[in-house]
């Protein structure tokens, strides 16, 4: 398909859904039953034949990585609500306790599909010469060598554990996986129960020597099964069973805390203690142990989970085997810009020469370090500003904020602590800044500071020259390998001014009195996109074309989608690009006929939030009002975040994201999914044989257009390569 091609296809036929009230709530689809809906699409990957097999792996491992998280927060939370009677409905009419019934039985599945996938990939990976085994498949040799693996690499750090009148039931941290134990003494055939709680320290796979090019792991409770005499001398195996427990982890934190970083210190202890919101136990688990856990870890028979298979799959993991590279994605290497190669490397003359926009990860988030780090060292930077949501444990960015604010500079850094997840590690990051001498602010407390920002001010001459970095994405150097962002530099004064402003508000508190290009959360974001999607209904009732191109990760705000369905009804034509949760509902007779939504599940995690106005010339234009955010069009983004709107005026930058990013994003066939007006997604798919276009190989294969150097920028490439 060409850009072409695609901007003639009709929108599909509207659909009449006489039992649903588009009037009233049932015009919004359930952000819980759609996030689920999304892992269902991250799941399927793990069964396209189309994906190489231990990258079918990962995407069963992500799958289940996924699902935990739902539950230790969102299901964790609707729990809260239930319990205490809040009856309150979401947006789409569903009460706390209605969601859960609905996300309880759809979970269920989800976990059953996923237990039979990964029967079918274990099979696969067996005909591959991967093997996981079990204690009945061990030789001699093998017993041989765990029994030395085990002895120095696991024995000293277990801690099996008796329950009894003398030894009450252990606190087993959240994800914490365990074999709880029947054993019987052999003097006297005394039973016992026992728990022995598997360490998180240790990796779930142990490996097995085997022939070259073959591969035989182990999985650690089959060693630990197999070692039961070292751990009770004296004792009889009676029986077993195997169990892993979410605990709720969201984190509150009292609104007047004096020191932020010490109560968050103290918030991700509770994490660990939070209340059990689900236990996962053997299918086959002994009546008695079942009983004791469920009594012990006060849960009820409908959060417990019977799995008939392996506890754990994200552990999946550690077997994405970089050994076997003929069975994961062709090796990439991200481009480095030839603008930038053109300037030696000097990130700050190749910004100079004019606006550059960088797609990650097919052009390295490399540059990105390096802006920071040649500001560090380069004598002439007087001072370095710096959100950081998200980053790496050895984070170069923040290596290059320390270095910059230990020769002098500078340096102020806004650490969010609230970055689920992350706030661990982001505490570590703040006191090492501290100790480097930068200034380290937090932001607010009741809002999370999610904008991604950092300035760089430079002598040059008689004057002060800022230069800005807006992303989409996280100052995280591992992610950005596999998730697409958008990275935009420049040294344009209004947004530089703008950014400024910005962290004087984070900083200060002092709401910015105006902003010259920038909209932001939670002041004008909200306003801004709702008066931009009304001016095209406007530009439709002047006889004018109307369009609306969006890319986002989630998609729920009820005010923004009634403002889509409004312009929707007044003609304009409206294409959504929504990875993850989507609240509204396409191609309804009446409300949304002229509304599509896709989601995009491939190689690469679909990150980039962007926005664009046809402004009454249609799309693709020259005229167009284009915008980069690091907002979903969430309640909590436009609300409860601070988030920034950019608009991009660059008409090189501009034609890169209407006419290479939006129109490959939305011409992709071979990894898109069409909504229904029901919620339910439809991969689409092409014949045998047939063209089915892939967006991430195009970007794969073609450079940026604002990255372009001494070759040339004129030509928009065209969306024709073959490929899957």
């Amino acid at each position: 398909m060409t850009n072409a091609d695609f901007l003639k296809s009709p929108m599909p036929e509207p659909v009449d859904l006489p039992d649903l009230d588009i009037t009233g709530p049932g015009r919004f689809y359930n952000r819980e039953l759609s996030w689920l809906g999304f892992n269902w699409r991250v799941l399927e990957e793990a069964q396209n034949p189309r994906v190489p097999l231990l990258e079918r792996l990962r995407f069963l491992s992500i799958s289940a990585t996924n699902l935990d998280e739902f539950y230790n927060v969102r299901v964790a939370g609707l729990r809260e609500l239930a319990q205490a009677g809040n009856t309150t409905p979401a947006a789409d009419g569903l009460t706390p306790a209605e969601q859960l019934v609905l996300i309880n039985e759809n979970a269920r599945k989800l976990l059953d599909a996923q237990q039979d996938t990964y029967e079918v990939l274990r099979h696969e990976m067996e005909q591959e010469q991967i093997s996981i085994l079990d204690n009945a498949s061990l030789t001699e040799d093998d017993k041989t060598f765990l029994a030395d693996v085990f002895l120095h690499k696991v024995f000293p750090v277990l801690s099996p554990l008796a329950i009894d009148p003398a030894h009450p039931f252990p606190f087993i941290p959240n994800l914490g996986y365990s074999l709880a134990l029947q054993m019987e003494r052999k003097s006297d055939k005394r039973p016992l129960q026992a728990l022995l709680p598997i360490p998180q320290q240790i990796d779930r796979f142990v490996t097995l020597p085997a022939p070259e090019g073959t591969f035989r792991v182990l999985p650690l409770e089959e060693l630990l099964l197999l070692h039961l005499h070292s751990l009770f001398p004296g004792y009889k195996y009676k029986g077993h069973c195997a169990f892993r427990v979410l605990r709720d982890s969201d984190l509150e934190v009292e609104e007047e805390a004096e020191d932020l970083v010490r109560e968050f210190e103290v918030a991700l202890k509770r994490r660990r203690r939070g209340e059990v919101v689900r236990l996962k136990i053997s299918a086959d688990a002994p009546a008695a142990l079942r009983e004791v856990i469920m009594e012990e870890l006060h849960v009820t028979p409908e959060e417990v989970v019977e799995v008939n298979g392996m506890i754990g799959l994200a552990d999946l993991k550690e077997l994405v085997l970089e050994a076997r590279a003929d069975l994961l994605w062709p090796p990439f290497t991200p481009r480095v810009p030839e603008r930038v190669q053109d300037h030696d490397g000097d990130m700050f003359a190749a910004i100079r020469q004019k606006d550059m926009l960088l797609h990650h990860p097919y052009e390295t988030f490399d540059m990105v370090v390096r802006f920071l780090a040649q500001a560090a060292r380069d004598p002439d930077v007087v001072a370095i500003k710096q959100t950081l949501y998200r980053t790496s444990r050895n984070s170069p960015i923040v290596e290059a904020l320390c270095e910059a604010a230990e020769d002098g500079k500078s340096v102020t850094a806004l650490v969010e602590l609230k970055a689920r997840f992350d706030e661990a590690a982001n505490i570590r990051q703040s006191r090492r800044l501290e100790r480097a001498g930068a200034h380290v602010v937090y932001g607010f407390l009741d809002l999370k500071t999610h904008a991604k920002i950092s300035i760089v001010v430079r002598r040059e001459g008689e004057n002060l020259v800022t230069y800005t970095h807006y992303g989409t994405g996280n100052y995280h150097p591992i992610t950005a390998k596999i998730y697409t962002d958008l990275s935009f530099f420049t040294c344009d004064v209004t947004l530089g001014r703008d950014a400024t402003k910005v962290f004087n508000y984070l900083s200060g508190y002092a709401q910015p009195d105006s902003l010259e290009n920038l909209a932001i959360s939670p002041i004008t974001l909200k306003s801004r996109l709702i008066e931009m999607i009304a001016a095209e209904a406007e530009h439709v009732a002047q006889g004018r074309p109307g369009a609306i191109w969006a890319k986002m990760n989630a998609l729920i705000d009820p005010d923004v989608i009634d403002a889509l369905y409004a312009a929707s009804q007044a003609g304009v034509q409206i294409n959504l690009v929504v990875r993850g949760i989507c609240g509204l509902r396409p191609g309804i007779k009446g409300l949304s006929e002229n509304i599509r939504v896709k989601s995009i599940i491939g190689r690469f995690l679909e990150h980039s939030r962007i926005v664009c106005f046809g402004n009454g010339s249609g799309l693709p234009s020259k005229k167009a009002r284009v915008y980069i955010s690091s907002a979903d069009w969430m309640g909590r983004n436009l609300v409860r975040r601070v988030e920034t709107l950019v608009e991009i005026e660059n008409p090189t930058v501009k034609a890169q994201i209407v006419s290479q990013v939006m129109a490959a994003n939305m011409a992709d066939v071979a990894q898109s999914w069409v909504m229904a007006a029901d919620g339910s997604f439809t991969r689409t798919v092409k014949p045998e044989g047939e063209f089915a276009f892939n967006c991430h190989r195009f970007f794969m294969e073609n450079p940026s257009l604002s990255g372009r150097g001494s070759a040339g920028a004129s030509d928009v490439p065209k969306l024709t390569h073959t490929d899957d």
